[in-house]
């Protein structure tokens, strides 16, 4: 038998995976709103995209499937994969940013060149795969709590080192609504992770409540600590902000040990979906092989803004996680049985289109509370509307 998770190993996996430069350089592009609009757009995006994030781990931890075996219950056997496909493609994409933005912070305390930290970062992540989680759980205790400490510290350097608030440019001011959808856009783009983990919990509602809370809450801070950065600091550069403050070779071990127990996450569960798509497939030696990719990736592409990336993500999996709520907890309909269900294919392909034509309007709680709804709505209706007609026959 498996053996399963507690509840408190499932809130430290989480709370490694909020503790990441990708949150805290992403909290930058809030600076121009200020603080007050700033930490507001910050925790209502983060309260939509948690429910979301909950109510995903939850399908996982109810039927003890992996994230993209739950979402072959809504869209079919063969259906599913091509969520699978798109997740695989994300977390390669996630996992080349990690090391690109890993590589540029520790490159900018010391600067042997950029490509170089991008073998080191990518190389280390690569040994975390092999030796297994598994055998490195107190290293990865060890870095969490380094890096608990370190933010903390940068916490003291940035609100209570005595800075005035940064007047004047500090970049292009985006809207309140786009705000809100760049603070939903990090919990979503776990969704297709979450069930990968809570699927092995001891009590599974337990397991992904604090799982939800413990990212939630630390997620806000990271966010919180980038947009403080920028404006407190003037600097959206965090090895800069590390170097002021004295933190040295200090910075540097963490930043590294950061970004390999985040990234790790990425690879490992690139794995894990790529055993969906088929059975011959290695998870190990395809987390591998991501990493390897990720990592070359990183030296030859400029990764510096990625808020069109967690757009994309955003209307990808939105609309998905939408359809699998309405199916799992309101119309109780299971397509596992079935090779396709072309229903909620076609349902999703309206709720992609709907996310991308709502990036043009300015809505105050983003686009991806609206999309969801409509796109729920139309899983309802149309489950109505076929039943009457069975009913009529």
């Amino acid at each position: 038998p498996v053996k399963k998770t507690s509840t408190f190993q499932n809130s430290l996996i989480w709370f490694g995976a909020g503790v990441s430069l990708a949150e805290i350089l992403t909290g930058t592009a809030f600076a121009p709103l200020g603080m007050g609009k700033g930490i507001a757009a910050i925790v209502i995006g983060h309260i939509i995209g948690c429910t979301l994030f909950f109510l995903s781990g939850l399908i996982g931890g109810r039927t003890e499937k992996s994230a993209m075996e739950t979402v072959k219950m809504s869209f079919g056997r063969r259906g599913g994969l091509l969520f699978a496909f798109l997740n695989v493609l994300q977390l390669v994409g996630w996992t080349a940013i990690m090391i690109y933005d890993g590589a540029l912070a520790v490159g900018g305390i010391f600067d042997v060149g950029r490509w170089v930290w991008c073998l080191v970062i990518g190389a280390l992540i690569v040994v975390w795969i092999v030796v297994g989680v598994t055998d490195l759980g107190w290293i990865n205790k060890i870095a969490m709590a380094a890096l608990f400490v370190l933010t903390l510290v940068l916490c003291k350097v940035i609100f209570f080192g005595g800075n005035a608030p940064v007047v004047g440019n500090l970049g292009e001011v985006m809207s309140f609504g786009a705000a809100v959808e760049l603070a939903v856009a990090m919990p979503l783009s776990w969704l297709p992770l979450i069930s990968d983990y809570t699927r092995e919990a001891e009590k599974p509602f337990q397991a992904t409540l604090a799982s939800t809370l413990t990212y939630g809450v630390v997620s806000c801070w990271m966010y919180i600590i980038g947009m403080g950065a920028a404006i407190y600091t003037g600097e959206s550069d965090i090895a800069v902000i590390m170097v002021k403050a004295g933190l040295g070779i200090a910075a540097l071990v963490i930043l590294v040990l950061s970004t390999v127990t985040t990234t790790f996450l990425d690879a490992w569960s690139a794995g894990i979906s790529a055993e969906s798509l088929s059975s011959r497939l290695s998870g190990k030696w395809t987390a591998v092989v991501v990493a390897v990719v990720g990592t070359v990736g990183a030296i030859f592409f400029p990764m510096d803004d990625i808020t069109g990336f967690l757009y994309l993500i955003g209307s990808v999996f939105a609309p998905m996680i939408a359809i699998q709520i309405a199916n799992h907890f309101l119309l109780k309909r299971n397509c596992d049985g079935k090779d396709y269900d072309a229903r909620n294919l076609i349902i999703w392909v309206i709720g992609f289109v709907l996310y991308r034509l709502l990036m043009n309007v300015d809505i105050i709680v983003g686009n991806t509370l609206p999309d969801m709804l409509i796109t729920m709505l139309l899983c309802i209706v149309t489950e109505l509307v076929i039943r009457s007609r069975a009913r009529k026959k």
